[in-house]
């Protein structure tokens, strides 16, 4: 007879550690403090579901438990994914290595779950808050009233509170004796101290963002650069945000620099400068409004005539050579202070976790025999891409199919 196990949290990474323990002969029960299952998955990829990832390696996770990346992924890896949904059902598309459902819909990977739940006859138990989780004799595990062979922790981070990752699952850990690092919030926009931002908030634009704390330089990311009206956001500002986040955590400095003119190498100092000289020559009877349209977007362009002390109207011709160099130098490195993150209430995920030194290779807890961890729960988290979703996948396999006693 197969064992009795329970999962706690019905998210990515507990759904398919529910599927795959099932799979290998186990009765497997699966509680959810929501209503439903999957919520947060809905909200993946802007409601696409970027679901995994091909160029994956461990640069592109943090944590602790990256140590561990060699061993694990290679067990549950991203063609075994795509092996997994396909089969299921499910048409994938790859843009450029990203992988999302054909449909472009995060349901259908959400649908594709839940259905791979029932096939199974997991027991979804929804709008249940597990409390605590107790040892008892024989190496069993307790849950409410009923008692498990083995438990499985999958309860999320602390990341969009609102879908129920509040951080419960690691208030269960640390109850049990498990140490959890300190959690910042991770995929997620930086306030920065400067007046100006609701001038140019709602552009969107291309740009190289270089990270600096306490002055050294520790990320360089090009992308698309969205400008709010508190700070800075898109996919390069949350790649270096969880970076950012520990780094004002510590009290110290953090400042992102801003090249709106990524096109031009950032080593070719000369082709920059002829760029500039030959627009000089060649405009030299326009004002400054007229002499920076098509540089840059337009509010970009007046708020670079603002910071370089300027005026729209301003002659080019009349213009001195400091304040031309202030302009050539701003498009290229507009330095702005952040004061902070935005909230795990607007995060993806957040970082930090259970410590890995704490875990087996499948996913066991050292310290409470045959209770397992899953996904955002363990500290490592993923950049943008389907990252994160492939480490819900591939943790919970292994955690899925420990758990029952298998062999993956």
């Amino acid at each position: 007879m197969g064992k009795k196990i329970a999962v706690i949290g019905g998210g990515a990474a507990g759904m398919m550690a529910a599927i795959q323990a099932a799979r290998a002969g186990a009765k497997v029960e699966l509680y959810e403090r929501n209503d439903r299952v999957g919520k947060k998955i809905l909200a993946t990829g802007n409601g696409k579901c970027n679901f995994s990832n091909t160029d994956m390696s461990s640069q592109a996770y943090y944590g602790s438990a990256v140590s561990m990346y060699d061993k694990l992924f290679p067990l549950f890896n991203v063609e075994k994914t795509v092996d997994f949904f396909r089969k299921e059902g499910m048409l994938i598309k790859d843009r450029n290595g990203y992988l999302y459902p054909a449909s472009e819909q995060a349901a259908t990977v959400l649908d594709i779950l839940r259905f791979a739940l029932e096939k199974e006859k997991v027991q979804v138990y929804t709008d249940c808050k597990v409390e605590a989780i107790k040892p008892v004799k024989g190496e069993q595990l307790q849950v409410g009233k009923e008692v498990y062979d083995a438990v499985i922790l999958a309860c999320g981070g602390k990341a969009a509170p609102k879908t129920g990752s509040d951080g419960n699952g690691f208030k269960l850990a640390t109850a049990l004796g498990h140490h959890v690092t300190e959690l910042v919030p991770a995929l997620v926009q930086l306030r920065c101290k400067e007046d100006f931002f609701k001038g140019v908030a709602g552009v969107r634009t291309g740009a190289e963002l270089t990270l600096f704390i306490d002055g050294q330089e520790r990320s360089c990311v090009q992308g698309e650069l969205q400008l709010t009206d508190y700070g800075i956001s898109g996919i390069p500002v949350f790649q270096f945000s969880r970076e950012a986040a520990y780094a004002l955590m510590n009290k110290k400095k953090v400042t992102v620099s801003i090249n709106f003119l990524p096109q031009f190498d950032k080593n070719d100092e000369k082709e920059y400068g002829q760029f500039w000289q030959e627009r000089w020559n060649r405009q030299k009877e326009q004002n400054l409004e007229q002499f920076l349209t098509g540089v840059a977007n337009k509010k970009v362009n007046q708020l670079i005539i603002k910071l370089s002390s300027c005026k729209p109207l301003d002659k080019v011709a009349e213009l001195s050579r400091s304040k031309r160099e202030k302009i050539e130098s701003l498009y290229r490195a507009l330095t702005v202070t952040v004061q902070a993150t935005n909230g795990f209430d607007q995060a993806q995920v957040s970082a930090g976790g259970v410590v890995a030194k704490e875990l087996t290779d499948t996913l066991e807890s050292k310290l409470i025999p045959h209770l397992y961890f899953a996904g955002e729960m363990i500290d490592m988290d993923g950049i943008c891409g389907g990252y994160n979703l492939q480490w819900a996948w591939t943790s919970g396999t292994i955690a899925g199919c420990a758990a029952a006693g298998k062999i993956i």
